[in-house]
């Protein structure tokens, strides 16, 4: 064994980037030794076993025998040595091979083997080196790969051929919750156990489920941080369908591995947007890659190949939410209870909100207090406004005319949804089960008759906002769909500060059929999954059905409040007629007891008011009998229905 190999004392070089060009080029000069076949002894660079040159420290990650580093080194030789080409050509004697080939390298480099260039040699299943075209292995030019080469001479350049697939996760990462931190503990140490009794090979992934992408990739980052690793990400949408492309990017990305000590982040939280060759290819990946992972998923992926270490990573507790806005906005007092008890934000969202209010000129708490309100409402929005229909609103109790019964039981629903963390959290009822702590009312009653005005005069008083949902454009034929749109829904909605308002519900919570194919054995399931995530879900969900009877009474036994909408008799039709007209709206010589002989609802009359209001509008002159007559005969039209004498009798 040659002395270039055992030299371990330090030398009077002041940096390891010295050293290392010192080094890399005394190995080229002993290389071009062997080539000119010089017996002269050279004088060795020594170097700190805690600090090795790049050429050391390669040799020793891929295990590569003397020759094989010589190897390495002669390719290196021609990006480095202008006379490398001329030498090549003049040992071969033969000057149309001005390159290293593998018979150059047997007929001159110490101790030689034909496995060096082997298929699963360490040069060639790395892709160390590169080996052109040429009529017979031993006479084809071989190079060193150019992400070697920047290795060797200590430039941390990425890969071209990864180029747009991994990139490195920016580690200005927001700080740790407490429970977050519990996750990174237990990971880190799960890891080393295992890797104490297995091979870093099937080093177990790491999944970490939740809805939030900063706080996973956060969670991430600090697991990596602690293994002393860096945190590259894998676009699971860039991954090539391609079997050979995607064999070699996995072990670009295993040599990356070492390259760089490298752990990978894979966000698996839009898998479902992936097709079916993607998906497995995915699933592959995961399984297969001989590194480090961790792996971001909305929920647990099944186990296939690999071992899964999973952990759930839920949004901050009420207490640690309380900490986070304290921490940014100390003289928070009277407003953080409505706050913690409303929202349900991650530590990134908090951290926004609190930078918005905090750019603001605000001279009071009471200013403060209504604008952090209102940028919270802000930060629960962008999810939702993706998958439901925002409903802008100033609805007041004005506008609504029930009986005094269903009003009462309307006003006992907001104090449910405003003493929420008072009941659950202070007085300790929420302490036991998590199912039942959804606040979820049912409106039945006659298409018009006020249930979605309720809804928005609800959300009004509560200053939330309201998001509609159309469950019969949510329910599929497709099984498995309908889970899925409800899921994206739910996890939108977790963030709080929204009341759902969920339409045509007995589309989706009808009775419960028996179970005669597989069709039924999953629309039962749907069912199921819908009652686990309303016995869950933090806020305030509204369902409204124009059939009741329709309903399953085991869903029924699961709604907190259940509000009747009956038709309007005359004596509340008149009411509607007084409040329909905004106080800015001119009329002349009204008479709401003959409009209100109209057999119609609440919601027909307000389309007629707005249908006169037009035509008066276009005439310029006030509201008057004359243009409700013309609306109310355009509504009929629309409801199939004869406009009768009785109801109009005395109007014009």
């Amino acid at each position: 064994m040659c002395a270039f190999a055992n030299l371990s004392t330090m030398t009077s070089l002041t940096s390891w980037a010295e050293l290392n060009q010192q080094y890399l080029q005394t190995a080229i000069a002993h290389v071009r030794q062997q080539l000119k076949q010089d017996p002269t002894l050279f004088e060795p660079v020594a170097f700190s076993p805690e600090a090795p040159p790049a050429l050391v420290t390669l040799c020793r990650m891929f295990r590569l025998s003397e020759y094989e580093r010589d190897l390495l080194v002669l390719c290196a030789g021609m990006e480095f040595d202008g006379e490398w080409a001329t030498l090549c050509a003049t040992v071969q004697n033969d000057a149309q091979k001005p390159y290293p080939t593998l018979s150059l390298a047997l007929a001159t480099l110490a101790d030689p083997h034909w496995s060096a260039l082997a298929p699963d040699s360490p040069l060639r299943y790395w892709h160390l080196i590169e080996i052109g075209a040429g009529n017979a292995l031993t006479q084809s030019p071989i190079r060193i790969d150019e992400r070697i080469l920047h290795y060797l001479i200590g430039l941390p350049q990425q890969d071209e051929r990864l180029a747009g697939c991994i990139t490195p996760v920016a580690s200005d990462a927001i700080a740790l919750v407490e429970s977050h931190q519990r996750i990174v503990k237990q990971s880190y140490q799960s890891w080393i156990q295992f890797a104490q009794k297995q091979s870093l090979k099937q080093l177990p992934v790491i999944q970490l489920c939740g809805q939030d992408r900063i706080s996973l990739q956060a969670i991430a980052l600090a697991i990596a941080a602690r293994s002393q690793l860096n945190l590259f990400e894998i676009a699971i949408d860039t991954l090539p369908t391609d079997i050979a492309q995607f064999h070699l990017l996995m072990r670009l990305c295993e040599r990356e591995y070492l390259l760089s000590q490298a752990a990978f982040w894979i966000d698996c939280t839009l898998e479902s947007d992936l097709n079916s060759t993607q998906a497995s290819l995915l699933s592959r990946l995961i399984d297969q890659l001989a590194a480090p992972v961790i792996v971001a998923t909305s929920d647990r992926r099944r186990q296939r190949q690999r071992r899964y270490l999973s952990f759930d990573v839920d949004l901050p507790s009420p207490a640690e939410q309380r900490s986070l806005w304290h921490q940014h906005l100390p003289n928070l007092t009277n407003q953080l209870a409505p706050l913690v008890s409303q929202f349900n934000l991650s530590p990134d969202a908090i951290e926004t909100a609190c930078l918005q209010v905090q750019s603001l000129p605000i001279t009071s708490s009471d200013e403060l207090a209504s604008n952090l309100w209102q940028t919270c409402r802000e930060q629960a929005r962008p999810r939702l406004d993706e998958l439901a229909q925002r409903i802008s609103s100033s609805m007041g109790w004005e506008d609504l005319v029930l009986p005094d019964k269903e009003q009462q039981t309307l006003h006992e629903l907001i104090a449910h949804v405003k003493q929420r963390s008072r009941v659950y959290e202070t007085w300790g009822f929420g302490s036991k089960s998590a199912r039942g702590l959804g606040i979820t009312a049912l409106f039945s009653g006659a298409s018009g008759t006020g249930k979605t005005t309720a809804a928005e005069v609800i959300a009004h008083e509560l200053q939330l906002d309201l998001y509609r949902i159309d469950l019969s454009t949510i329910v599929s034929k497709y099984i498995g769909e309908t889970e899925k749109n409800l899921r994206r829904i739910f996890d939108a909605a977790e963030a709080g500060g929204v009341v759902l308002l969920f339409d045509e519900a007995d589309s989706l919570f009808g009775k419960r059929s028996e179970v005669k194919d597989s069709r039924d054995r999953y629309a039962n399931l749907e069912v199921s999954y819908l009652l686990q995530r309303m016995e869950s879900y933090r806020g305030l969900a509204i369902l409204t059905t124009n059939l009741k009877a329709s309903i399953d009474p085991a869903f029924l036994r699961r709604i907190r409040f259940v509000v009747p909408f009956s038709f309007p008799d005359q004596q509340q039709r008149t009411e509607i007629w007084r409040r329909v007209f905004p106080k800015d709206t001119p009329t002349e010589n009204l008479d709401f007891d003959k409009l209100a002989r109209l057999g119609v609802a609440g919601g027909n009359i307000r389309n007629i008011a707005v249908n006169a209001a037009f035509i008066a509008a276009d005439a310029d002159e006030a509201v008057q009998m004359k243009h409700i007559l013309a609306a109310a005969r355009n509504e009929y039209v629309k409801l199939e229905r004869p406009l009768t004498d009785a109801e109009t009798r005395g109007w014009v």
